[in-house]
């Protein structure tokens, strides 16, 4: 099979994310005095867990891959591809300017992704990674 269909899709990487805001809400609401702090954590290094796969993107089947080894994320390359949401999910704590913020970060994502012959978001761009199906995790598990 070839690494371009491998590719994961855009409406099964947007419910990963989707997924992965879940997690990072619940925390901030579960955990009231770390919470923020946890989530920001999990947002950042989230792709590096789990051999490259955030709990979204193992509930999905898929996998973020260094796009020159083919290896699976690292933590480095996690937090440089989402440093991005990083910065939004910093002014969410600003009242309602800091989720117009976060929402146009997500929206300029989701164009750049759209946009792209390559599949990749600026995220991607930035820590030079891959976001791949991985089917055979459904059989692992």
């Amino acid at each position: 099979m070839s690494e371009e269909s491998k590719r994961a899709g855009l409406l099964v990487r947007t419910v990963a994310k989707i997924l992965d805001f879940i997690v990072i809400a619940a925390a901030a609401e579960i955990l009231p005095k770390a919470g923020f702090y946890a989530g920001m954590v999990y947002l950042l290094i989230g792709d590096g867990l789990f051999d490259g796969r955030s709990l979204g993107k193992k509930l999905v089947a898929l996998r973020v891959v260094s796009a020159v080894t083919l290896r699976p994320c690292t933590f480095r390359d996690s937090i440089l591809r989402n440093s991005i949401f990083g910065v939004g999910y910093l002014f969410s704590k600003v009242l309602w300017f800091g989720w117009i913020f976060i929402m146009l970060i997500a929206a300029f994502e989701f164009i750049v992704l759209l946009g792209s012959k390559d599949r990749m978001r600026l995220g991607d761009e930035i820590a030079k990674t891959l976001v791949l199906d991985s089917p055979q995790i459904k059989q692992e598990e």
